[in-house]
């Protein structure tokens, strides 16, 4: 059901490309979803236990009141998902077993968007304060999520964010295209009328030290994300031109949102053959913003086999469909290619001689055979590159000042342990893609709320 704005208009700009559903459109898809017999919707799909029946039923009647109660019992920021979730819940809509799922997340959008704009989304102070003081580090979803649950219960909360504005990953991590800061800062502003504290452009551990973040507070939850990125060990790695695709996507956020006068010259995809290399969702990101720099050509690589264009035998319903998805950038232009890896990167000196710029990646097809991807020989072929963007994921949490005072270091797979404490001082918990691994802004979402509820439960019980 979605549908988005002419690609001749959007690729000029980075305002958001998808379209509100249209209301007759809605009416027909809430339709369907009352003709569920058994939904398996919130249970098997949705994270966050949505009660996804319900609230379009609600919606259908046009109790928009109601529709978002029962949303928002459950989700605290339904405006973003309806913005990025993938939606797990449409994975396993029973209307998907022989037709198209019902689009959940394009109704969930309808209901907050409904909401605010007929002033039913406020700030809920709480009544009263327990005198329990917590520290959240790191404002991105699963910061945000038990920030918002621990305030609600009657904490003192203080948000620490390193950069200079709050919302982590959804802010600079995420185009504006797919996510509009303004939606952000929106939320932003209730969290503080309800007394969230945000203190930004503030690295807990460094410019506040964890002795005194111990002395302040009574709970500190690290919510830090996966800022290890997965790096690519070849030949020529080192030449200019070659960048992490989140470093790229955050220099056009910051643009976007006024915090840089102007790009780096190697950020700027502006009349460049573009590479980006990893075919998730962070790629397609790359795709869509290099298209708007005015990139003079993109291909995006993926070292793993193109997914089916249905579901295959060993992946039925309900489960998550993994198969072949084509986002709004990828429908903007630009070639995909799938079993590619990548060798080494071809470079030649710069225009003043001093440095070697990338100039091709030279690549194989690979085969899965074993297990592992191995280059297949009489394959090799090189890709004409003036910039790639390293959109491979990432590996674990960073090991930073805070973690190694609190003794809460990354485990061998990268992620942070649930729960430590720094020495002589306060516990120590950690959630989100920090504790779960690289994962999706509903589960970090989720995560940040179990998080919160643990650390009540042992504040009450101690």
């Amino acid at each position: 059901m979605s549908s988005y704005r002419p690609i001749l208009e959007r690729v000029y700009d980075f305002k958001p490309v998808e379209l509100p559903p249209l209301r007759q459109e809605l009416e027909r898809e809430l339709r369907r979803c009352q003709d569920c017999g058994v939904p398996f919707c919130h249970a098997s799909g949705c994270p966050l236990l949505n009660a996804v029946p319900e609230i379009n039923a609600a919606a259908l009647s046009g109790r928009l009141r109601t529709a978002l109660g029962v949303l928002l019992a459950t989700s605290p920021f339904p405006e973003f998902t309806a913005r990025v979730c993938p939606a797990l819940c449409e994975g396993s809509c029973v209307q998907g077993l022989h037709t198209a799922p019902v689009p959940c997340r394009q109704i969930e959008y309808a209901v907050i968007e409904g909401g605010f704009a007929a002033g039913l989304v406020h700030a809920h102070i709480p009544a009263q304060r327990t005198g329990l003081r917590a520290a959240v580090v790191g404002s991105g979803p699963a910061g945000l999520a038990a920030a918002w649950r621990l305030n609600r219960a009657g904490a003192a909360v203080t948000v620490y964010e390193k950069n200079a504005r709050p919302g982590g990953f959804l802010r600079y991590g995420i185009p504006d295209f797919k996510l509009e800061k303004s939606v952000i800062d929106r939320r932003v502003r209730l969290l503080q009328e309800e007394g969230i504290v945000f203190e930004c452009g503030v690295e807990a551990g460094a410019d506040i030290s964890s002795r005194l973040l111990g002395e302040r507070h009574d709970v500190l939850i690290l919510a830090v994300g996966t800022g290890k990125k997965r790096d690519l060990s070849v030949p020529g790695r080192d030449a200019a031109g070659i960048h992490f695709a989140v470093d790229y996507l955050t220099a056009q956020n910051k643009l976007n949102g006024g915090e840089i006068a102007g790009l780096p010259a190697d950020c700027d995809a502006a009349g460049k053959r573009v590479l980006v290399i990893g075919g998730g969702d962070t790629g397609s990101d790359c795709v869509g913003t290099a298209w708007r720099q005015g990139a003079l050509s993109v291909c995006q690589t993926e070292i793993m086999p193109k997914p089916p264009e249905g579901r295959a035998p060993g992946n039925p319903w309900p489960q998550w469909p993994r198969i072949l998805r084509t986002s709004s950038s990828h429908e903007e232009g630009g070639e995909r290619r799938w079993n590619i890896g990548t060798l080494s990167f071809a470079t030649a000196p710069d225009e003043a001689g001093r440095r070697e710029r990338v100039s091709a990646a030279n690549c194989a097809e690979v085969s899965w055979e074993s297990g592992s991807p191995v280059p297949v020989p009489g394959t090799e072929f090189s890709l004409p590159a003036d910039l790639v963007l390293l959109a491979m994921g990432f590996t674990g949490a960073e090991d930073g000042a805070l973690t190694q005072a609190s003794g809460c270091a990354p485990d061998r797979s990268g992620r942070l342990p649930r729960a430590c404490a720094l020495p002589g001082g306060p516990k120590v918990y950690a959630c989100g893609d920090a504790a779960l691994g690289p994962s999706l802004v509903v589960r970090a979402i989720d995560d940040g709320l179990r998080t919160a509820e643990r650390v009540l439960s042992e504040a009450n019980a101690g």
